[in-house]
C-alpha cells in the first residue's frame, strides 16, 4: 500500500549532498522571483534544470541568463521567438520550448529532483500531476492544484512517492509546528483539535460596505502587508483567497472540514496555529515575506538562510484578531459551502472566481460581482466527482463558459 506519511521524516528530503536539481513553473511571478532569490544565496546546494515564464520574456531571459537552465518555457511560439531573440543577445545557451507539454515535460524529466509549482491558476494542474506520477519533491504554491484535484492529486501523490511540501504561507506556517511523522488525516491520533488559518483581511477590512459597489482594481490590488501578482490581490481582498486555502488544507493534512477555523489577524505575523487537545495553541511567526516558507522546504530537513529580516518584537505594537464576516466576505462562505459540498465543487468554484477576477480586473463587473458571478456557477449543479484530469478540465472549461456567460449580462 502507498504511504500516506507524506509529512515524515522517512519522506523527506535528506541534507543535501549534493546540488538539488529544481524546475521554476512560474519563475517571472511574485514566488517564482522569491524561489530564484533563495536559490541564488545557496549556489552549492541549488541547481536550475529550467524555468517557465508563460509571456513575460524580457524577465524570464534575465533569469535565464543568471541561472543557465538547461530549457525554458513560454506560452507559445510568438513569445518563443521573442525569447530566442533576446537569449541569442545575451550568448545565454537556455534552449527555448513553448505551450502546456513543455510545463509538463519539464516537470516530469528524469534529471528533475524538486519541482516549485507556482503557476497561478487551473492551467499548472497537469505539471503538478505529471511531478507527483514521476514521485518528484513538489514544492506546492498552486493552491488550485488541490482546488480542483483534491483527492486525485493526493493519491497519485502518495501511489508514487512523491513529497508534497507546501509552500503558502499558511500552510507551511501548519506544516512547521505539526508533530514530527505527522501522518495525513490522523488528527486525533496527535492531539490536534484543529487548524487555524490566518488572513490579514486585505484592503478592505474597515471599509463601509456601502462603498463596495465602487471599489476599482487598482484599489484592490493593493495588499497591505503582501507582495502578490494581481489576482492574488483580488483573492485576498474578497477573501476567496483563504477560501481556497481551507480546501487545500483539507486535503493536505487530512484535515475534516469541520475542524478548520479562518481568523483575521490583519498584521499577518502569526501565518497559522494548530490547536492541541491540551488547551495548547502552537503558531508560527515571521515577517510577511514568502522567502521564509519557500527556505524551509527547499532547505528541508535544514534550516537555511532566506534574506528575510528577523522579526523585532520592539516594533510590534499589537498583534489583533478578529472573526471574519461574510457579509463582507461572500466569498468566503462560498468556498466553505464548496468545501463541504465536495465532489467537483470546489473545481466549479475555482474557475468561476478566475473568470470573475479577471473581468473585475479588466473593468467588466464590480468587485461586488465577483461573489455573484460564483455563486451563479454553483448553483447550476456539477458531478459528485471527478476521477482523472480530463474530466476535471472540461469542467473547468464548461464553469468558465457559465461564468463568462453571467458576465456579459452585466451580472
Amino acid at each position: 500500500m502507498p504511504s500516506e506519511n507524506l509529512f515524515s521524516d522517512g519522506l523527506y528530503p535528506k541534507a543535501i549532498m549534493t546540488r538539488h536539481t529544481l524546475t521554476v513553473l512560474g519563475s517571472t511571478g511574485s514566488i517564482g522571483v522569491s524561489t530564484l532569490d533563495v536559490v541564488a544565496r545557496h549556489p552549492e546546494k541549488f541547481k536550475i534544470f529550467a524555468l517557465a515564464g508563460h509571456t513575460q520574456t524580457v524577465k524570464l531571459a534575465e533569469q535565464c541568463a543568471a541561472f543557465c537552465p538547461e530549457y525554458a518555457v513560454v506560452a507559445d511560439a510568438v513569445h518563443a521567438a521573442e525569447l530566442e531573440r533576446l537569449l541569442a543577445a545575451k550568448n545565454c545557451q537556455t534552449e527555448v520550448l513553448y505551450g502546456a507539454q513543455a510545463l509538463i515535460d519539464i516537470a516530469s524529466a528524469d534529471a528533475v529532483d524538486g519541482v516549485m509549482c507556482a503557476v497561478v491558476g487551473a492551467a499548472g494542474l497537469p505539471s503538478a500531476l505529471a511531478a507527483a506520477q514521476k514521485g518528484k519533491t513538489i514544492y506546492l504554491a498552486n493552491k488550485e492544484t488541490l482546488v480542483v484535484s483534491g483527492a486525485l492529486f493526493m493519491e497519485t501523490a502518495a501511489a508514487n512517492g512523491a513529497r508534497v511540501l507546501p509552500v503558502d504561507s499558511e500552510h507551511n506556517a501548519v506544516f512547521q509546528v505539526l508533530p514530527q511523522g505527522f501522518q495525513r488525516g490522523r488528527l486525533n491520533d496527535y492531539g490536534i483539535d484543529s487548524i487555524v488559518l490566518t488572513a490579514s483581511g486585505g484592503p478592505f477590512l474597515d471599509t463601509d460596505l456601502a462603498s463596495f459597489d465602487g471599489i476599482t482594481p487598482a484599489q484592490a490590488v493593493k495588499h497591505p502587508n503582501w507582495s502578490m501578482g494581481r489576482k492574488i490581490s483580488v483573492d485576498s481582498a474578497t477573501m476567496m483567497n483563504k477560501g481556497l486555502e481551507l480546501i487545500e488544507a483539507h486535503w493536505l493534512f487530512g484535515c475534516p472540514p469541520e475542524r478548520l477555523e479562518t481568523v483575521i489577524h490583519p498584521q499577518s505575523v502569526i501565518h497559522s496555529m494548530v490547536r492541541y487537545r491540551d488547551g495548547s495553541v502552537l503558531a508560527q511567526m515571521g515577517n510577511p515575506d514568502m522567502r521564509t516558507p519557500i527556505a524551509y522546504c527547499l532547505g528541508l530537513p535544514e534550516r537555511i538562510e532566506s534574506g528575510v529580516c528577523a522579526l523585532d518584537f520592539g516594533k510590534l505594537s499589537a498583534l489583533t484578531f478578529r472573526e471574519p464576516d461574510f457579509n463582507r466576505f461572500p466569498c468566503l462562505k462560498l468556498a466553505y459551502d464548496a468545501m463541504h459540498a465536495g465532489g467537483s465543487a470546489p473545481c466549479v468554484l475555482n474557475a468561476a472566481n478566475e473568470e470573475a477576477v479577471a473581468a473585475f480586473l479588466d473593468g467588466k463587473i464590480r468587485y461586488t460581482d465577483i461573489a455573484r458571478v460564483v455563486a451563479h456557477c454553483l448553483e447550476q449543479g456539477f458531478s459528485d466527482g471527478l476521477n482523472d484530469v480530463e474530466s476535471l478540465l472540461i469542467l473547468d472549461k464548461e464553469t468558465r463558459e457559465a461564468a463568462r456567460q453571467r458576465i456579459a449580462k452585466a451580472v
